[in-house]
């Protein structure tokens, strides 16, 4: 059941650096009419959760929910057991159960899944449907769990409540109450970490996890990039949480430390500086003078490492600018990387970033960047008026960067190379490289011959 006092605290989250500027019992933007059609709390919720390749997430809804959401992002695994998450789970709702109740049909579903794919867990999914209908899926899931001897976690986060973030942040809620501190290590070390927010999309996690085996640094678990259930659940005896990018799961944190005295710090491994930074801020919040000094050893070998191999592409990438449309932590984020290699960013869309991504991409931008609030419209003006050479978005931009005729990367959840940590960084100028190399953004927006004077 949703809880509506629990939708009001996660709009309130104390934890957020903007909430002290706020009046008393003033949050976060409420839900609106339209809200999710940029994605809903259900898609939200299951991009949190979805990573997790050795649990069956299961959609108590209508069939079409499943459609709309099954593999909308490509989190990669290292899971050497069955993947459950290229298959699809659904209990498909009918007209029938809206009627007359949707519970026997998930009590149903559960024991079919157990019987045939033996997960370590289950994701149980409301979704409008069966939020309105008033199904009981937390009691259902309980007596399924008690009956199949594994995790059966009820998320409440049906569309109608809000947008992708709030649904995130009532995944953390899930997984907080249901499965961290349901088990304990075989062992533990002083370097202990768990790793929050990083879903590992193409594989950004892949890129500095080999920089924490250097310095002893252990990944606990992960919430969610290429997670495991049994490793979150035994998440509540780590040293400390680092947020990677995004702050939709800081209520998770926030509410680890208040009951596990676990601290938390939030960095991001987009670029030179930024993963530099985070590897130092790791080893200084785990108070450990030798593994700081050994921090910073690591982080000039791999800094001289890089230049040496990116000077050739900043010596081509001279006067360039660009303009940046994804929204969210990669407001700013990818913006940093762009710097890295010497590309003026002009303007970054804001459109789904938090008060905190804001406040960092203006820093980030200076006080001549354009903070884009409506990209759609305004970014085809600002790649006019700033004479911007590319244009990093998702796909749906293609078209504004071939009628401007320039150059365009993909850099949404849709991209195929990751640009996370020092290596990601190189691809980034790798493909940047390629973009303003290619004759393609040009003559495909030529006029045809035909249509030109000299015809």
């Amino acid at each position: 059941m949703v809880n509506r006092a629990k939708i009001k605290e996660l709009l309130n989250e104390s934890a957020c650096s903007h909430s002290a500027h706020k009046k008393k019992g003033e949050g976060c933007d409420k839900p609106k009419p339209g809200l999710a059609a940029g994605g809903c709390a259900f898609d939200g919720a299951q991009i949190s959760l979805f990573p997790y390749a050795d649990a069956v997430h299961l959609v108590h809804g209508p069939q079409t929910c499943l459609g709309a959401s099954w593999e909308t992002r490509e989190t990669k695994s290292s899971y050497s057991g069955r993947d459950h998450t290229v298959m699809g789970f659904t209990t498909g709702i009918t007209t029938n159960d809206v009627i007359f109740g949707g519970d026997k049909r998930l009590v149903a579903s559960i024991d079919y899944v157990v019987e045939h794919y033996k997960p370590e867990a289950i994701f149980v999914y409301s979704t409008c449907v069966t939020a309105l209908v008033g199904d009981d899926m937390d009691m259902t899931c309980k007596l399924g769990q008690e009956k199949h001897g594994i995790p059966v976690v009820p998320v409440h986060a049906p569309g109608f409540v809000g947008g992708k973030n709030l649904g995130s942040r009532l995944a953390g809620e899930a997984v907080l109450e249901h499965l961290i501190g349901t088990a304990e290590p075989e062992f533990t070390t002083p370097y202990d970490i768990n790793l929050i927010g990083d879903y590992n999309v193409t594989g950004d996690m892949w890129q500095y996890l080999p920089l924490f085996e250097k310095l002893g640094i252990r990944v606990l678990s992960s919430m969610s990039g290429d997670g495991r259930v049994g490793s979150i659940r035994t998440a509540h005896r780590a040293k400390l949480n680092v947020i990677v990018c995004t702050k939709s799961l800081i209520t998770l944190t926030r509410k680890m430390q208040e009951n596990y005295n676990i601290p938390w710090i939030s960095v991001s491994f987009y670029g030179k500086r930024d993963t530099s930074d985070a590897i130092i801020q790791i080893a200084t919040a785990l108070n450990d003078p030798e593994l700081l000094e050994r921090a910073k050893a690591l982080v000039a070998q791999e800094e001289a490492a890089l230049e040496a191999k990116i000077a050739p592409y900043k010596a081509l990438f001279a006067g360039k600018k660009a303009v940046l449309n994804t929204g969210g932590n990669k407001a700013w984020s990818i913006a940093s990387g762009l710097q890295d290699l010497g590309i003026e960013v002009v303007a970054t869309s804001i459109r789904k970033s938090t008060e905190d991504d804001i406040e960092k991409a203006r820093e980030y931008l200076g006080p001549q960047g354009i903070l884009m609030k409506a990209p759609a419209s305004e970014q085809a003006k600002v790649i006019d008026e700033k004479g911007a050479h590319i244009l990093l978005a998702g796909g749906r931009s293609l078209y504004t960067a071939i009628k401007k005729k320039i150059s365009f990367i993909d850099v949404n959840q849709e991209k195929k190379v990751s640009y996370g940590g020092y290596n990601g960084l190189l691809n980034l100028a790798q493909d940047l490289y390629y973009a303003f190399n290619n004759p393609v953004f040009a003559n495909v927006g030529r006029k045809a011959p035909w249509e030109s004077k000299e015809f």
